[in-house]
């Protein structure tokens, strides 16, 4: 039996699940900019009701990005902070292949485009397989510019996600039979995509819980 806490913050929503047996229970909620004081009550209140306790998770996995800085952050720091008081491993989850997966879950779209407004005029972007609680890369999350997007192989697309502000760059380029802009990266997803990392014995210490950015300009300005 594995039981998985997962952790997702890195766009305008916050939401955490539990992993249990197959089964999952989540609570999500459209929160922008109030990642910081929700997430901590709302695992407290998950566990809670789930009846379990830190200590008796098999592991920890949060939604590592790309997304929001501070939301990014948010997962990754939360996560150490519990892996490190329970003394559990860690799985990093790309946001993106999250969203997918959230995404397919609803519309049964099995070739899933996901995209999120980066700023700047740029768009982090990934391309995924998805199946029932899998998602496979067809072109890993890269920053690109709407209108210098990479090659993909040609399918029936869903495209999803923030990104969709640039909508008729990413219908040009690959086609789409649906654009879903409302579509957000779930916890459950998290969960679901981390569970085999764990069950291979793939899960890193807590210090190793760290965002991915995909954006240099971000990382410096925030070493200064």
């Amino acid at each position: 039996m594995t039981r998985i806490l997962a952790l997702e913050t890195a766009g305008e929503t916050c939401s955490v699940a539990l992993l249990d047996n197959g089964n999952v229970l989540e609570r999500f909620e459209h929160a922008p900019r109030r990642q910081t004081e929700l997430v901590l009550p709302m695992v407290e209140g998950l566990l809670a009701d789930a009846g379990v306790r830190l200590k008796d998770l098999d592991g920890i996995a949060f939604g590592h990005g790309p997304g929001a800085f501070t939301g990014v952050r948010v997962a990754a720091a939360v996560t150490q902070g519990l892996a490190f008081s329970a003394d559990l491993p860690v799985v990093g989850i790309s946001t993106l292949a999250a969203c997918a997966l959230s995404a397919q879950a609803i519309q049964a779209h099995s070739h899933v485009i996901a995209c999120f407004d980066a700023r700047m005029g740029e768009v982090y972007l990934g391309a995924y397989a998805c199946e029932e609680a899998a998602a496979s890369a067809i072109f890993n999350d890269g920053l690109f510019n709407p209108d210098a997007l990479p090659d993909l192989p040609s399918a029936d697309w869903m495209i999803v996600g923030s990104g969709l502000v640039y909508q008729d760059s990413l219908v040009e380029a690959y086609g789409a039979s649906r654009c879903v802009a409302d579509a957000h990266p779930h916890a459950k997803a998290v969960a679901q995509l981390a569970l085999s990392a764990f069950e291979r014995g793939d899960g890193v210490s807590a210090e190793q819980a760290q965002p991915v950015y995909l954006r240099d300009q971000v990382i410096q300005g925030a070493a200064r």
